[in-house]
């Protein structure tokens, strides 16, 4: 993989004078203009080869390769990652429909260096994608889009822009199509760009919208067929989904590189900072928490290629879950910091409080917690005990989350709508069995109550039934200890999976998989005991020379502090 040359790459441009020198980085921050040579940096290197399937002659192949990426250079700067990764977000529909002559077109104009956004959004329609109002009508043999697309991430910048348009004037599952606007081709004045919304993070990214005023668009714009833009959009959110997770894990390290150093600075009372009990257990939890988000985010991006049958739940999961356990961190971290974390002119410092700005939009693209929770929520019917095993084919999850295994070629058109099993849920008695051959200090005892807290929510799940409207409040509920659940699942499956990793520094002695079953645990709310003193083992080892690679596959570390 070429992610320790990018990542080396990325180290050096951060030097003063460099394009993603964190001064330049900021004072684009404060006039709230575009980071352009950052963007212009990655794209002499390449990166947006990896936004095109490899079919269409870019590079993306592996999901997990792509993730690395942007997380590499979300660890430097979110904002341009944000900025830079959209076009992977806006071009996904055309991937996942597969249309040949426009999926290999818009393939040579991303390698190119052109930009794409993703038209979903609408003036008053939230995240309610049915009640869009930009409208695509027949004109010949092409088609007439009048209507408004905001906010949207590169609106302006971008050359193209993929939008859902309503083609059945009384809407609903059927009446979208998604369509593929090149900008320039169209008439002087039907296309007009929407303000830059001033915005409270990622203060430089094109955050604007664009509307058209009956423009022409040719047929061959149409993105898949008439009436399939809804199904279209939501098999590919499963893919941004993951691959959004990624900017949470890089504002994780950015922010544990930032509580590392004053960690080690620090003095209270005559003595280390790092000395306070206290104050290891906070980065304890904080390192914890980014390595059960790592945990959850992995198995997603694998889970795209070995099970993408199933992935309307588990980007769901990952979406709903990984963001807010980075959120969490970055709060722990801002405890740690005090005073520091507020201030922006502090050399080494001031950069948390924009990561922390920058973080909260993580949330909220591609659906906020609360959609994907929902979404999850009414799908928990379908996952029900007694369905599982149904649609289970291939390689068990220990194998397939392998560090050296090859995943199967990305297929988009396995992608479902509706999940109706889960592999990774599924096979945690199996892990825990596994476990019990070679448990490390008390894992197995923290495996065997997440087993029986899984237990307890099948049973609750056995009685659901599929309801109209939005789920019910219990219901989402048990959603959020089934995302819960299945993050323990995850990071268990991820440690019986790779055993040659089991002497090294966050793995030995199980140190890693007990803080994260721990959170999990808590996150159940049945916190076991001795919890303070794994995540004081963690905020420890983040202050020796494990502390430059917190991360369970060591892909951070080639980006120095």
């Amino acid at each position: 993989m070429r992610t320790s040359v990018f990542a080396r790459e990325v180290d050096a441009w951060s030097a003063p004078g460099g394009p993603f020198d964190p001064a330049l980085l900021t004072a684009h921050d404060e006039a709230e203009t575009f980071p352009a040579e950052a963007c212009a940096a990655l794209d002499r290197w390449g990166l947006p080869d990896y936004y095109v399937p490899s079919r269409f002659g870019g590079r993306l192949a592996r999901l997990d390769e792509v993730h690395a990426l942007l997380r590499t250079v979300a660890s430097r700067d979110l904002t341009v990652a944000v900025a830079h990764g959209k076009t992977f977000l806006g071009a996904a529909s055309v991937w996942t429909a597969g249309d040949g002559e426009t999926a290999a077109s818009l393939a040579r104009h991303i390698m190119a260096g052109q930009a794409v956004a993703w038209g979903l959004t609408e003036p008053g329609g939230g995240s309610d994608l049915l009640a869009g109002e930009l409208t695509a009508a027949r004109d010949g043999t092409g088609w007439r889009l009048t209507g408004r697309k905001w906010p949207v991430n590169n609106a302006t910048r971008g050359r193209f822009v993929c939008v859902l348009a309503r083609t059945d004037p009384g809407g609903g599952p059927r009446g979208f199509s998604v369509f593929l606007v090149d900008k320039r081709a169209t008439a002087p004045g039907t296309v007009r760009h929407l303000p830059k919304m001033p915005t409270h993070g990622i203060r430089s990214a094109d955050i604007s919208g664009v509307e058209f005023l009956d423009a022409g668009v040719p047929a061959d714009a149409l993105v898949g067929r008439v009436g399939e833009g809804l199904e279209l959009v939501l098999k590919s959110l499963q893919l941004t989904r993951v691959a959004c997770v990624a900017l949470s894990l890089g504002a994780g390290d950015h922010a544990l590189r930032i509580a590392r150093r004053f960690l080690s600075e620090r003095r209270l009372h005559g003595r280390p900072f790092s000395e306070l009990p206290h104050a290891r257990t906070v980065a304890g939890r904080s390192v914890a928490r980014l390595l059960l988000a790592e945990a959850v985010s992995r198995t997603a991006a694998r889970a795209v290629h070995e099970v993408p049958q199933e992935l309307s739940a588990v980007s769901a999961i990952t979406k709903a879950l990984v963001p807010t356990l980075v959120q969490g961190q970055l709060r722990l971290v801002g405890e740690l910091l005090g005073a520091r974390g507020f201030l922006t002119g502090v050399e080494g410092y001031g950069g948390f409080a924009k990561v922390e700005r920058d973080h909260q939009i993580v949330g909220i693209f591609d659906g906020s917690t609360w959609v994907n929770r929902s979404a999850l929520a009414s799908s928990l019917p379908a996952l029900r005990p007694g369905r599982r095993q149904a649609t289970r084919v291939g390689p068990p999850v220990h194998e397939w989350l392998r560090e050296e295994h090859e995943p199967a070629p990305l297929d988009p058109h396995r992608l479902g709508v509706m999940a109706r099993d889960n592999t990774v849920l599924g096979s945690l008695g199996d892990l825990v069995a596994r476990l019990a051959t070679d448990a490390p200090r008390g894992a197995d005892r923290l495996a065997a109550r997440l087993l029986e807290a899984q237990s307890e929510l099948d049973g609750h799940i056995a009685a659901l039934r599929p309801t109209a409207g939005p789920p019910p409040t219990a219901t989402m509920r048990l959603a959020e200890r089934y995302e819960w659940c299945h993050a323990g699942a995850a990071a268990l499956a991820l440690w019986v999976a790779n055993p040659r990793h089991h002497d090294r520094d966050w793995w030995r002695d199980g140190l890693w998989l007990r803080g994260c079953l721990t959170l999990v645990l808590e996150g159940l709310g049945a916190s076991p005991p001795g919890a303070a003193d794994v995540f004081d083992e963690l905020g420890s080892l983040l202050l020796g020379d494990a502390g430059d690679r917190v991360s369970l596959f060591g892909m951070p570390a080639e980006v120095s502090a």
